[in-house]
């Protein structure tokens, strides 16, 4: 919810899976947060900034992460 200047003031935002967008509940055990590094596409280098993915227990088990993994990042890659 958001108040009248537009800021968030929930108190609690649940995470929210990046492939399936399914809500990580506090019990998903096996849902994992990564963060990936951004780099300068022209040097190489790092610019000391990440893009956080975040993944369901129910895409780890069904070893369908490295593929969504890897989806994700090509998609936010394109959008850079």
């Amino acid at each position: 919810m958001q108040n009248d200047e537009g800021v968030v003031v929930d108190l609690y935002v649940p995470r929210k899976c990046s492939w399936t967008n399914r809500i990580l509940a506090a019990n998903d055990f096996g849902a994992v947060q990564i963060n990936v590094a951004n780099i300068d596409p022209v040097t190489g280098v790092y610019t000391k900034t990440n893009t956080t993915f975040a993944l369901s227990g129910f895409i780890r088990a069904q070893a369908d992460a490295d593929e969504a993994l890897t989806a994700l990042i090509k998609q936010a890659d394109s959008k850079q």
